[in-house]
């Protein structure tokens, strides 16, 4: 092949780990064209906070040596990766994007950090998010918000934004965002890539800044697939140092894809769905509907299904997290209040409002909708929606308050729930903007929503089409 930057910055992670395996790449040449991109690119983008080029350097030089040696670790092994600035990195600067933080350097790696830099992969950075995972950008925060590479007018979602943003244009191969009502999901449908939000307790949170200790999860964001089934493989499994990590045992992601659909049986909220009709694009219901065809092509049982509480989702969620969020910023809120964004700080006040009582009511609600999708998932596999109500806004028309306050939710139940869900592309609108499903499975049955979202994968290759970045460049 020929290695120019952009055949070997649009690889995907599946794919370079075979050129790597091989000796037809080395990891030193895909981390020096990863970071001659990111030059190129973030002045723009504004993807990262922290570029560790002598660091990235560094670890794919030991890499190389180590494979050459015919000590290969396995997928992602020399494979540039980064972070999005709440995981704790030893010695390396982690904000996430607060002044609070600004300066701050763990002593420590993050468990999940430890895992991957255990299978040999490459830290090229730490990127952009919204301030302590806020769910949205806001140029008042510590750094200036990321931009969407399909439309640098345009939103990339949060709080992940920096990891939507940088897999989307090539600037790393995958990436760990975290996601409470969601921050993993949103950016992914709105930059076009895969987002991935396992089971609570699956993937640990030691070593992980925290939003809401009972809703926070972390996982994987990537180009592909089959790259977030080899991202989960490598983070997933019991911590000792977090008090909700599982000792399930952990199965092989990537052996179920490619298999059978057909005995797969998806349930569609159409009531909920029906209700909300006049506040979602029309373009997002087209690739929805579409998708489901798709699903019904494979093979695929299609089911009407209704969730009782669905309703309350949002504000049950919503009223935990900022209560459990107000509690951990309290501190400093009251010392050094204008140390926050003006999102941040008004959110995290907002937490403040409600009462011991609005905390247990919206558990005892979290409860009953639990339960009711437990009941659900009796007679269903999955759940499908769509990830997002619209494609990216406009910076302009994008008022960070407004959205979280009165937006449409698809993404909080599950985290309410804390089952595992998926957003994957399934099209783009008539002015080129990605839009993405959602879909949701059994607690720690992963590889079940992997299976049916590498299905669709396959049939619908969206993942061909790459953001034009030409006029961006330095």
């Amino acid at each position: 092949m020929k290695n120019n930057e952009s055949s070997l910055c649009f690889l995907t992670i599946h794919e370079a780990s075979k050129l790597i395996s091989t000796g037809k790449i080395s990891p030193v040449e895909l981390t020096k064209a990863f970071l001659n991109r990111i030059e190129k690119l973030d002045s723009t983008l504004r993807a990262y906070i922290t570029v560790l080029s002598e660091h990235a350097l560094e670890e794919a030089i030991n890499a190389e040596e180590s494979i050459v040696k015919g000590d290969y670790k396995g997928p992602l092994h020399g494979i540039p990766i980064a972070l999005k600035d709440i995981y704790w990195t030893k010695n390396v600067r982690t904000t996430a994007n607060s002044r609070i933080l600004e300066n701050w350097k763990p002593s420590e790696n993050a468990t999940v950090v430890e895992r991957l830099k255990k299978e040999g992969s490459v830290l090229l950075g730490k990127l952009n998010m919204s301030e302590f995972a806020t769910l949205s950008p806001d140029d008042t925060s510590l750094f200036m918000p990321t931009k969407n590479p399909w439309d640098i007018t345009r939103i990339p979602g949060g709080s992940s934004s920096g990891s939507g943003a940088a897999i989307a244009s090539g600037l790393c191969m995958g990436s760990l965002g975290s996601d409470t009502a969601g921050s993993i999901r949103g950016p992914a449908t709105l930059c076009g890539i895969v987002g991935l939000k396992p089971t609570y307790g699956l993937v640990s949170r030691h070593g992980v800044v925290p939003l809401s200790w009972t809703m926070d999860h972390c996982g994987p964001m990537t180009w592909t697939v089959e790259d977030a089934a080899i991202m989960l493989q490598a983070i997933a499994g019991y911590d000792s140092m977090d008090s909700t990590s599982s000792k399930l045992p952990i199965p092989n992601y990537s052996s179920s894809l490619g298999k059978s659909v057909t005995e797969i049986t998806i349930g569609v909220p159409r009531q909920f769905l029906a209700s909300l009709e006049k506040h979602i694009n029309k373009e997002v219901i087209y690739a929805f509907e579409e998708a489901l065809k798709v699903f019904k092509d494979l093979g695929a049982n299609i089911v009407d299904i209704e969730i009782p509480s669905i309703d309350y989702a949002k504000i049950t969620g919503s009223t935990i997290w900022l209560s459990e969020a107000y509690t951990y910023h309290k501190k400093n809120l009251m010392l050094t209040p204008d140390s926050y964004g003006k999102v941040a700080k008004t959110l995290f006040r907002a937490g403040g409002l409600f009462s011991g009582g609005d905390y247990v009511q919206a558990q005892r609600m979290r409860s009953r909708i639990k339960k009711e999708l437990q009941e659900i998932y009796k007679k269903v596999d999955l759940i499908v929606t769509p990830t997002y109500p619209s494609p990216a806004a406009t910076f302009k028309e994008s008022n960070p308050l407004d959205r979280i306050m009165s937006g449409i939710n698809f993404s909080i139940i599950f985290n309410l729930s804390g089952q595992p869900a998926i957003s994957i592309p399934v099209g783009f609108s008539a002015y080129g903007l990605p839009i993405g499903i959602q879909i949701a499975g059994r607690s720690f049955e992963e590889a079940l929503v992997l299976r049916l979202a590498y299905a669709y994968q396959q049939q619908k290759t969206w993942f061909k089409i790459r953001p034009d970045l030409k006029k961006e460049e330095k």
